[in-house]
């Protein structure tokens, strides 16, 4: 009887559409980690970038992909998340096959030997603007489709979801590139999202809302970016966030790196990396959140920070591929304390009246992340195994976790708008 009531309560709260878009979802976060986590080691053992090379094309690749859906909003509002999901995959099926071409032997006769370094860049960024629509499309499809009862279920699914994506992609990367190649993950990234066109073409129902809120223009957008940007309090907040994701990317770029040269070329960071991280937010990001839930907003932000930037003490200790797993995990604890708290204490710190246009900017660190922090990653990290001195490498990340702690405590202390409680508690 319980199931049976669950699964009419599933069916009341949110329309078919919601399924699909979330299991569209899955796919495009499996292909994406997925090709994430050999993003670097591909560049560079494949292609013959070096790690301060890769770390610029990642910057450009990440950065992009987390800055456009500014504008990308605002188009798939226009056309239609349909219409939106079916550019993005698209775009994205081939835009990874692309990346994956350019180390593929049957292509040799097309790309010869020699580098490509303006080709690698337009395939990156042809990828990243295809990915760039699937965020709003996915999250304003999940407002659209769930009930005003459900809708808080519905993004914790979204988010559920994400994650499974996050854990099943890099461990299906590990195995490919095992047997036949780093350039075949992109293969099968491609297979992926050229999979979900298909989904997207004979099972999305476009679902419009009861009451259809008038669309942002451009031009408006770019207006609305320049008032953030002028509002002091707010980019400093982003900017010392920016730090946190600083030290999350490097998951992606410092660990598959040291690994690959200091522990074994064939050990599995792959999935000593995705089932620590996401595997332990599927598995307890609903029993912390309600452990900390009546934790002020700021105290979660701050203690999410703090923990998170022990990853790299643990790991620096004694690199290892335990360690690694659990310094990986200690940053996932961290995040499952303030991600979900995020957007509240965007909403506390944002002026009267515009809260909803803070939030809107609420993926800006991390696109200010990939932009600085890919490049920063790949150089300390080519410097310090140059300079046989791989130790600095996790004293270089517990220096920015270290900062980005301080700095929001201090954010806290002499930042924090005067009507947002310093002790009280958010039930």
């Amino acid at each position: 009887m319980a199931a049976a009531f669950s699964l009419a309560t599933l069916r009341k709260e949110f329309h078919p559409t919601f399924w699909v878009a979330n299991i569209m979802e899955l796919f495009e976060r499996l292909a994406y980690y997925g090709q994430q986590i050999v993003f670097m080691v591909y560049l560079r053992d494949v292609l013959g970038y070096s790690e301060s090379q890769a770390g610029g094309f990642s910057s450009v690749f990440g950065g992009v992909m987390w800055l456009f859906p500014i504008v990308a909003g605002t188009l798939a509002d226009k056309w239609g998340f349909r219409r939106a999901f079916m550019i993005a995959f698209t775009m994205l099926a081939f835009g990874y096959f692309l990346i994956g071409s350019l180390g593929m032997a049957m292509f040799a006769g097309i790309y010869g030997t020699e580098q490509h370094p303006v080709l690698l860049m337009l395939f990156l960024l042809f990828t990243a603007v295809g990915g760039s629509f699937i965020k709003p499309s996915v999250l304003g499809t999940v407002a659209v489709t769930s009930t005003e009862e459900g809708r808080s279920l519905g993004f914790a699914i979204y988010y559920w979801l994400v994650n499974a994506g996050a854990m099943i992609g890099p461990t299906i990367a590990y195995f490919v590139r095992d047997s036949m190649g780093y350039e075949f993950v992109y293969l099968v990234s491609a297979v992926a999202c050229a999979a979900m066109v298909v989904v997207n073409f004979f099972m999305y129902k476009e679902v419009k809302p009861e009451t259809a809120a008038p669309v942002e223009s451009l031009a408006r957008k770019f207006v609305n970016l320049v008032v953030v940007l002028k509002n002091f309090r707010f980019m400093i907040f982003l900017l010392i966030y920016s730090l946190y994701w600083i030290i999350f990317w490097q998951e992606f770029i410092a660990v598959p790196y040291y690994v690959t040269d200091y522990i074994g070329k064939d050990a599995p960071y792959e999935i000593v990396q995705s089932w620590s991280g996401a595997g332990a937010i599927v598995l307890f990001q609903i029993p912390l959140n309600y452990l900390t839930k009546k934790l002020p907003t700021h105290k979660a932000i701050l203690i999410g920070f703090a923990l998170s930037s022990l990853i790299w003490v643990i790991i620096g200790i004694n690199p290892s591929l335990p360690t690694i797993a659990a310094g990986i995990i200690a940053f996932a604890i961290g995040e499952m304390i303030q991600a979900p708290r995020y957007y509240e204490y965007i909403s506390e710190i944002a002026p009267a009246g515009q809260q909803g246009l803070f939030q809107g900017y609420g993926f800006l660190p991390i696109a200010i992340a990939r932009f600085t922090g890919d490049p920063i990653g790949g150089w300390v990290y080519q410097t310090a195994k140059a300079n046989n001195t791989p130790e600095m490498i996790w004293i270089s990340l517990i220096a920015i976790g270290a900062l980005a702690t301080l700095l929001m405590a201090l954010y806290n202390k002499f930042l924090l708008p005067a009507s947002q409680p310093k002790t009280s508690a958010h039930a």
